[in-house]
């Protein structure tokens, strides 16, 4: 009797575990659709592929909770994701018009709760988690070289007058998408390099660290100075934690790497260098874009002294904007290129997702949604330090680099857009790394 090649069981097996990260791979690579076209920008719902595909995620994940009939998560577990939907419903409830606010309601809850625990509860390997950041990656490098040969060829957003802003399949109306796509995959790639998987081979690290090096050219063709802030300081972190030698080592070279792409090579040299220089400017001399963003910073600290326990209510902001600002703040700014005739984009949020959950949901707000985020941020940080004497893990590193680019993102950007997505798997992400039980993380540690 012949033997088959392949074990039924074992089939089985990779089948039940495809099935299980398949929603999340999906999720992420929809983000390659185009999608940033001349829809209507004052419409109070987008919704896109990569919304659809994490709703199927939700649907999966409660289907798979229904088979395995146990509690897959600690109490703690449940109290870090759960805690922002809380307060999300308080806010809700709260809000002045609460029908106005239930389409925001809904839309917190699928980003910052329902995706993230889904992702948290149906990966069960780091092979699992790495699936879904080889997904991130490849959306990554695909929006990169898109955005890029927009660079390149004069199809991109309008900047400075001409059209050259990287924006990738966003378009013009969501010039932070491709940044935000491609920062991400900087992070990946940087810590898959440092820390390759145990038995990959050796190709791994070299191809890993020249992806993480090649999608900082389409990030500086962005010319998104809080992506650039926020992927220097995540990098930095992983750098660090993967080994003082092996920062400084690699924060060498990639200096280098700078110097000769932008300098030697001339690579947008002046655009860039003005971009940088810029930074520096935001208190002295700032200009429009950075006058109108203190404007309604300022706008939303002064809505929440009006209602400093629960906010206005989600979706509140704009109508409360024009009472509270400045007689300075623009009421629109301007969109163009990347196939999109010129337009006035109305500013509807403060552009900082603090001040726009403190205005919007108050203290109480604001401390479910930092806390949620600092216990993450610290679990995952002591699940690290416990490797101490040993390799790094790259799914740690991951995890730790990326949460610490959205705390800085955040300070300069919040929700909005198709790569919203994104951001809800990356907590998801980060979320399985910090909460999974103690003994099956050491389990697979042994394992792997």
């Amino acid at each position: 009797m012949t033997t088959l090649p392949i074990d039924p069981a074992q089939l089985r097996g990779r089948f039940t575990g495809w099935w299980r990260v398949l929603p999340a791979v999906a999720t992420v690579l929809l983000l390659c659709a185009p999608g940033g076209g001349n829809e209507d920008i004052t419409a109070a719902v987008h919704i896109t592929g990569a919304d659809v595909a994490s709703a199927v995620l939700v649907g999966v994940c409660a289907i798979a909770l229904l088979y395995d009939r146990q509690r897959p998560l600690t109490w703690p577990a449940v109290v870090v994701l759960a805690a922002p939907a809380i307060a999300f419903a308080v806010a809700t409830a709260a809000s002045r018009d609460p029908g106005a606010s239930l389409p925001g309601f809904v839309r917190y809850l699928q980003i910052f709760v329902l995706v993230p625990a889904a992702t948290v509860l149906l990966l069960r390997s780091r092979r699992d988690f790495r699936w879904v950041a080889g997904a991130m990656i490849a959306v990554a490098v695909f929006q990169g070289a898109v955005g890029v040969h927009q660079y390149v060829t004069g199809t991109g957003a309008s900047y400075a007058g001409r059209e050259i802003r990287a924006v990738g399949t966003f378009g013009a109306l969501d010039v932070m998408g491709m940044a935000t796509v491609v920062a991400h995959g900087v992070v990946l790639a940087l810590a898959l390099g440092l820390a390759p998987p145990a038995g990959s081979r050796r190709w791994v690290r070299p191809a890993a660290l020249t992806c993480a090096g090649l999608l900082l050219v389409p990030l500086a063709f962005s010319f998104s100075r809080g992506a650039w802030i926020a992927t220097a300081l995540a990098c930095t972190v992983v750098l660090f934690l993967a080994g003082l030698r092996t920062a400084l080592g690699t924060l060498a070279v990639l200096v280098a790497a700078g110097v000769v792409l932008v300098g030697g090579l001339g690579v947008g040299s002046a655009l860039i260098g003005e971009r940088l220089t810029s930074i520096t400017q935001v208190t002295d001399s700032p200009d429009r874009s950075v006058i109108d963003r203190y404007s309604m910073w300022a706008a939303a600290g002064s809505i929440w002294q009006d209602n400093p326990a629960t906010g206005v209510g989600i979706k509140g902001f704009p109508d409360h904007r024009d009472g509270h600002a400045s007689v300075g703040l623009s009421s629109s700014s301007d969109a163009a290129g990347a196939g999109l005739d010129f337009q006035r984009e109305p500013l509807l949020t403060p552009h900082n997702m603090y001040l726009l959950i403190l205005s919007e949901q108050g203290l109480i707000g604001i401390t479910a949604v930092l806390g949620s985020w600092t216990a993450l941020l610290v679990l995952g940080l002591r699940r690290l330090r416990r490797r101490a004497g040993r390799r790094p893990v790259d799914c740690g590193l991951a995890a730790a680099g990326m949460l610490v680019y959205q705390f800085a993102d955040f300070l300069y950007a919040d929700i909005g857009g198709p790569e919203t997505v994104l951001t809800a798997i990356m907590f998801g992400l980060v979320a399985w790394w910090a909460l999974v039980p103690a003994a099956l993380a050491e389990d697979l540690a042994d394992r792997r």
